[in-house]
């Protein structure tokens, strides 16, 4: 497949992955390339395919168009959701996650042991105890779910849009089927404050008991916590970035302590 062309018109916008990007003379429409290097997982053409899906539900964001590795998808008007309203009690939040939860499957199976493997491979620069994590991991196997739904699996503040419609939720290139005590999980572990309130209102809006659900969580946390690891890791070495190695070696000094 051909690579996408970057215009010399055209902005990057902000962002830890930084592929996307916005063209001023067309500011409706945002241009998610694919990377310039393998990542795992990126995926532009099925991430078409999954904003089509959601898009008939009224989900996620309206796909334009996709060719040769460039998503051309619609800019959303509006503001980052604030640090302060991310958060279990936000009822707008929760009611975007629930209608999520409960579309249709989307016909991508989100697998763990493949995807840290794929790190692993790509990576050059590998911390002592990545392989026994990751062996361990394989040998464990990954947790039976509680319920198979579709996963964002990169749901915070700064990719939520505030907008006169609604909340809207962006950057759709991790989206998968899979436990939806993964999602819960990814944030419990951005925001462990509110672990125990994240906990209680997934058992309540999706008639779940808390104990089986923190269990659960507690389950996905190892793999997560090695994917977020791998994932802080390989952007460092792709982009050189010291902000970013700061972020690999913080992960992998967090893990340790685990």
């Amino acid at each position: 497949m051909a690579k996408p062309v970057i215009d010399a018109a055209w902005k990057l916008l902000p962002g830890l992955s930084g592929n996307s990007w916005c063209d001023p003379r067309h500011q409706q429409y945002v241009h998610r390339l694919m990377p310039a290097q393998p990542f795992p997982f990126v995926d532009r053409q099925r991430e078409y395919r999954v904003l089509r899906q959601l898009q008939r539900a009224g989900l996620g964001i309206r796909p334009i168009n996709y060719h040769c590795g460039d998503l051309t998808v619609e800019w959303v008007q509006g503001d980052p959701l604030a640090v302060t309203d991310f958060s279990p009690h936000n009822p707008d939040l929760m009611d975007l996650l629930a209608r999520l939860h409960h579309h249709a499957l989307l016909g991508y199976r989100l697998q763990l042991i493949d995807l840290l493997q794929r790190y692993w491979q790509l990576c050059q620069q590998r911390h002592a105890a990545w392989l026994t994590r990751l062996q361990s991991l394989i040998r464990q196997g990954e947790p039976k779910p509680l319920r198979l739904v579709p996963l964002h699996m990169d749901v915070h503040a700064g990719n939520l849009i505030q907008t006169a419609q609604g909340l809207v939720l962006i950057d759709w290139e991790y989206s998968a089927d899979g436990d939806i005590a993964l999602e819960l999980a990814t944030l419990c572990l951005q925001d462990p404050p509110q672990a125990e309130q994240w906990i209680a209102a997934y058992a309540q809006r999706f008639n779940l008991k808390p104990q089986l659900l923190r269990a659960q969580v507690q389950r996905w946390q190892p793999w997560l916590r090695l994917l977020q690891a791998s994932w802080y890791q390989l952007k460092a070495e792709q982009t050189q970035q010291p902000a970013m190695e700061k972020l690999a070696a913080q992960s992998w000094q967090s893990l340790s302590h685990c």
